[in-house]
C-alpha cells in the first residue's frame, strides 16, 4: 500500500481509468480525467474535496479531456506537456519539472511514444516515489499504440515506445503504476482485469518490456495494432485547442413527430438507442442502432457522423442524461433533440415502422452468415463459412456486399443489430440477427468453430 488515498475513476465502456488523489487539506489533484466529470464530481464532493490541479499526461485521442473545463470552471490548475502546443491556460512541464502539490510532489517525465508530447507523471511524497501515472506510455501488460498521430510517424513514436517503456521500469521496483488506459480501451491494452501494477510486476510480465531489442519490441507493438474510430483522429487537436464549455447539466430538446421528420428530410440522423430487441421488433426506417450501453460512446463514434444534426430514439426509462454526456465526451455535441414518445409516438402519428428479423443459432444453416466482430474476435473462432467485414467498415462496403438473405452476428447480437440497421440504409432488405454469438452457435449445434488452423 502507497499510503496515498487514490481513487481511481474507471471509465468501463472507454476501457480507461482517471485518478483523484486527495492531497490531504481539503485539495484534490485529478489524472486524465475526461469531458464527462460527473464522477469526478461525485467523488470530490464525497470527500469534501475541491479539484485544485487537473494533469494530462497526453492529448487524449478517445476522449475530450476535462482539464480544460476545471480549469475554467472551478480554477484548477492544469498541468501539461510545454511540447503539446495547447491553446488555453495551463502549466506547461518539461523534462524534471516538479510541481509542488502541498506536501506532496509532482514530477514530469518526457515518455513520448503514445503521442510525441506524452509526459508520465511520477507522485513523490518527500522523496519516497509512490507510483506514476503513465497514461499511454506503461499500460499492464502492454503499452499505448502509436499509430494516432500520422501514419509516416508510427514506427519512429514505435522506437521512442520502447525508450519510454525503458524509462520508466528503471524506476523502483515498489513504485505503482497507474496508466489511464486498460482493458477495453482501442488505444491498445490487453484483456484482463488489473487497471493498476507496479514497475516490479511489469518488469517481471510485461511482453514488451521481455522483447529483445528494440527492432522486436517495434515488431510486436506495430503487430498488435487494431482497428481504431475515426474519431481518434479528430479529438487530439480538439484538445489542443481546448474543448468547449458545457453547462453542468446537460438536456436536448423533445421533438414531435413533425419536427423529427423535417430534420431528418433535412439531413439528420436518427440514432435508436433502444435494446436490440426492441429496436428488431419496429423502429423507424433508416435509423442507426446503437444501444445504450457503456460501450455506446466508442460505436457512436465509429458509426454516426459527427458533421450531421443527430436526434435520438430512446425508451422512456433510458437516461437521457447518460445519453447526452456520453456522446459528449467524444466531441458528439451535435445532438440537436430526441423524438418525444420515441416509437410509440411515431407509430401513433400513423408514421411507418419496420422490422428487423432476429434468429436462433440453430437457423443459420445453410443462409450467408456476415461475423462484423473484431479481427482478433474472429480469428479466435468463428462459425465455419462466415464472411467476416469489421462494423466499423460495414458502411463504406455495403453497397458492394450481394443482396441475399444473410445472417449478421457478433458477440451477443447488439453490434450486429448496428450492422443490420446500416445494411438496411443501403437498401438491403432480407438481413436477419443471430441473437447471441458463436458460443450459442457452438451449444446449439454441437459442432465447433473455425480457427483457421
Amino acid at each position: 500500500m502507497t499510503g496515498i488515498d487514490l481513487v481511481p475513476l474507471v471509465d468501463e465502456g472507454l476501457g480507461n481509468s482517471a485518478y483523484l488523489v486527495d492531497l490531504g487539506d481539503g485539495r484534490a489533484l485529478v489524472v486524465d480525467v475526461s469531458r464527462d466529470l460527473r464522477a469526478v464530481h461525485a467523488a470530490a464532493n464525497k470527500r469534501g474535496l475541491t479539484v485544485a490541479f487537473a494533469a494530462d499526461t497526453h492529448l487524449h485521442a478517445d476522449f475530450l479531456s476535462g482539464a480544460h473545463q476545471l480549469g475554467a470552471t472551478v480554477g484548477a490548475r492544469v498541468l501539461a506537456s510545454a511540447n503539446g502546443g495547447r491553446e488555453f491556460t495551463h502549466t506547461g512541464l518539461s523534462d524534471g519539472d516538479e510541481v509542488d502539490l502541498g506536501g506532496l510532489r509532482l514530477r514530469a517525465l518526457t515518455t513520448p511514444g503514445h503521442t510525441h508530447e506524452h509526459l508520465a507523471f511520477l507522485l513523490l511524497d518527500g522523496e519516497r516515489e509512490v507510483g506514476v501515472f503513465t497514461g499511454g506510455s506503461l499500460l499492464v501488460g502492454s503499452a499505448a499504440r502509436t499509430d494516432l498521430v500520422a501514419p509516416d510517424r508510427t514506427e519512429a513514436l514505435a522506437r521512442s515506445q520502447y525508450a519510454s517503456l525503458h524509462r520508466l521500469a528503471a524506476l523502483p521496483g515498489e513504485v505503482e503504476v497507474w496508466p489511464t488506459h486498460g482493458a477495453g480501451s482501442f488505444c491498445s491494452a490487453p484483456p484482463g482485469a488489473e487497471r493498476t501494477s507496479t514497475i516490479a510486476r511489469e518488469r517481471a510480465s510485461n511482453p514488451l518490456l521481455a522483447a529483445a531489442d528494440e527492432d522486436a519490441f517495434v515488431t510486436a507493438l506495430l503487430g498488435s495494432l487494431g482497428s481504431f474510430p475515426p474519431y481518434f483522429l479528430r479529438l487530439g487537436e480538439l484538445n489542443r485547442r481546448g474543448p468547449a464549455l458545457l453547462p453542468d447539466i446537460a438536456g436536448i430538446a423533445a421533438l414531435d413527430g413533425e419536427a423529427t421528420h423535417r430534420h431528418v428530410d433535412d439531413g439528420a440522423v436518427l440514432i435508436d438507442v433502444r435494446p436490440l430487441a426492441r429496436f428488431a421488433a419496429g423502429h423507424i426506417p433508416g435509423s442507426l442502432s446503437i444501444p445504450l450501453r457503456p460501450v455506446f460512446a466508442t460505436w457512436l463514434g465509429w458509426l454516426a457522423p459527427a458533421d450531421r444534426p443527430i436526434i435520438i430514439v430512446r425508451d422512456t426509462e433510458q437516461d437521457l442524461t447518460e445519453i447526452v454526456w456520453q456522446a459528449a465526451k467524444i466531441g458528439y455535441d451535435n445532438l440537436i433533440g430526441e423524438l418525444a414518445g420515441g416509437v410509440d409516438a411515431w407509430s401513433a402519428a400513423g408514421l411507418e415502422l419496420t422490422r428487423t428479423n432476429l434468429v436462433g443459432p440453430d437457423q443459420v444453416d445453410g443462409v450467408r452468415v456476415l461475423d462484423i466482430r473484431q479481427t482478433p474476435e474472429f480469428v479466435s473462432g468463428h462459425v465455419p463459412g462466415a464472411v467476416h467485414i469489421e462494423l466499423g467498415d460495414i458502411a463504406a462496403r455495403a453497397e458492394d456486399l450481394p443482396h441475399e438473405p444473410t445472417v449478421v452476428m457478433c458477440g451477443h447480437g447488439e453490434r450486429a443489430m448496428g450492422a443490420a440497421s446500416l445494411l438496411e440504409q443501403a437498401g438491403h432488405r432480407d438481413v436477419s440477427v443471430l441473437a447471441g454469438g458463436p458460443d450459442d452457435w457452438v451449444h446449439a449445434t454441437g459442432r465447433s468453430l473455425d480457427t483457421g488452423r
